[in-house]
């Protein structure tokens, strides 16, 4: 059994070995695409694959949709290459949190296009995409840093100054290859077009017009580009760039699920690291559960996608949706996790569910501390959501996802995930941010985390993050058993870029360091003082 077009050809054995596969005409669907396109997604990765593809893949088996989507890729060339040696087919493996792994073949990616202006024929067809009248979407799912223009310095990048100095002619950036595409679409009759950002970022239309139109105004100042250009590309009646909120688990693939195909009889589904350090594979492996609510804001129109289960609604609605999601019912709590489980020695998210006193500490993160202040966006209950990633999501014992990975970038999250639910305190007059116990006890732990020492008394390493460079000196020098002080910590506490707060200021550095110090006692201490507030907090 052979994922191409070929190897499709013989359905029975396929069948047989409960994979569900495409029940449309892929070659008509992928001639009319390719004819009259109408979404082109830039970011052909797994959480593409998993979830955008596969909401088409249903409609086009429905007979709602005849088009399928473009895939872009604009980063390896050899994610490309692994996708087109297997005719743009995708392998699907939904794990659901039962024990059942649903099989599905996608096919409803029509083509797939490398982001090069330096390869001809490969930028040609992109163009010839954007100036196709029928083009109502391009997506995008590229991460935060695929939107940056400065450094962590705010210095210009390098490719992105060259774009902005040498104009749209031979573009080196992503974005500046991605503007000069909307470029050839002003300049074939202004057709009108929606870029949709949906990359699991808060505000993600407003991160990519924004970055966009820094591009258009420099090709402007510059003189490569008109002010009506400027215009059509600000003009959300002609380019809108919507606000969306997405949810979904989508790890790297992962051996085991490849081991589920091998056994099927299935070839080729070795994952594999690429020269610049991607994990490709023919197949994704994703949770069931799945969430993307989009600003409705479609200038060329759009395809029916809400009936795949997408969400389309209003800017602030979307807006709640995602603060929701962020600073209360899903990524504190997944922080949370992610930070204890290293330091108590876990690797798997899964098996941190096993751990009466961590589900303890996640639930009064999202229950008792959370729900207080969260705004009901309407379209989805909180306590619905907090439910389903409690009971449903995180034990996912198929779910391969490790504290490890999610504690990535945790300074950069602290200040969103906790911090905006401390101010809302500050700001209610019924609440009191100094009855909060179990996220001054995260805040603790995560200083604890950077000491680089579990509580077992042995050294781990910790994730990447920008800031471990600047922070780690600050706890270095502390050992097992010492005893500090808020004025020893103070550079970290008072650090708004942080926590988004100053914990001194907001009465909170009393007890985080008090947590601190107890925590840091002995070994078995963090253990030990996790169950005490656990204990306190649930009664």
């Amino acid at each position: 059994m052979k994922l191409s077009n070929t190897g499709l050809k013989d359905r029975q054995p396929w069948i047989e070995a409960g994979y569900d596969l495409p029940t449309y005409d892929r070659e008509a669907m992928i001639a009319k695409t390719k004819a009259e396109p109408t979404w082109i997604h830039f970011g052909a990765g797994n959480l593409f694959k998993a979830y955008q593809a596969n909401v088409v893949e249903t409609l086009l088996n429905e007979g709602v949709l005849d088009r399928g989507l473009i895939a872009v890729e604009g980063f390896d060339e050899a994610i490309l290459q692994n996708f087109r040696d297997h005719d743009t087919l995708a392998l699907l493996a939904t794990l659901k949190s039962d024990g059942n792994v649903q099989k599905t073949v996608i096919g409803s990616i029509a083509e797939s296009v490398f982001l090069d202006p330096k390869n001809e024929a490969e930028f040609a067809r992109m163009k010839e995409i954007f100036r196709a009248p029928s083009l109502q979407m391009a997506s995008f799912t590229i991460t935060e840093k695929g939107y940056a223009l400065t450094n962590a310095a705010g210095e210009t990048l390098e490719p992105v100054k060259t774009d902005f100095e040498q104009g749209p002619a031979m573009p080196v950036s992503y974005l500046g290859k991605v503007c000069a595409l909307l470029l050839e679409r002003y300049n074939n009759g202004k057709l009108p077009i929606a870029m949709v950002s949906m990359d699991n970022c808060s505000h993600n239309g407003e991160k990519l017009k924004n970055a966009i139109m820094a591009y258009v105004k420099a090709w402007n100042e510059n003189g490569f580009v008109s002010d009506e250009f400027v215009q059509y590309v600000d003009d959300e009646n002609q380019v809108s760039f919507p606000w969306s909120m997405i949810d979904k688990i989508t790890p790297r693939p992962d051996d085991k699920v490849s081991e589920i195909f091998k056994k099927d009889g299935v070839e080729d589904m070795d994952p594999v690291k690429t020269s610049r350090g991607s994990f490709v594979a023919p197949f994704v492996n994703a949770e069931e559960t799945e969430y993307l609510v989009i600003e409705d804001q479609f200038p060329n129109g759009r395809p029916a996608l809400e009936k795949g289960g997408l969400i389309f609604t209003d800017r602030e609605t979307v807006n709640k949706v995602e603060t929701m999601k962020v600073t209360t019912c899903l990524n504190p709590l997944h922080t949370a996790l992610a930070v204890f489980g290293c330091l108590l020695d876990y690797t798997l998210i899964s098996a941190e569910m096993q751990d009466a006193d961590l589900v303890g500490l996640i639930k009064a993160i999202g229950y008792k501390e959370g729900l207080p202040v969260v705004i009901n966006p309407g379209i989805l209950d909180p306590k619905e959501f907090i439910d389903t990633v409690i009971n449903v999501r995180f034990p996912n014992p198929f779910m391969p996802d490790a504290p490890q990975r999610i504690a990535t970038d945790t300074s950069q999250k602290l200040s969103v995930r906790f911090g905006e639910t401390i101010k809302s305190y500050a700001q209610d007059e019924t609440l009191d941010p100094a009855n909060l116990e179990a996220i001054p006890l995260v805040f603790a732990g995560w200083l604890r985390y950077l000491m680089q020492i579990n509580d077992n008394g042995n050294r781990f390493e910790a994730s990447v993050d920008p800031l471990l460079d600047e922070l780690y000196p600050l706890v270095s020098g502390i050992q097992l058993g010492d005893v500090v002080t808020v004025e020893d910590l103070k550079p970290i506490l008072t650090n708004a870029k942080v926590f988004g707060i100053d914990l001194i200021e907001y009465g909170m550095a009393d007890k985080v360091v008090a947590l601190f110090n107890q925590m840091n006692a002995k070994e078995g201490a963090i253990r030990s003082t996790l169950h005490e507030v656990v204990e306190k907090v649930s009664k």
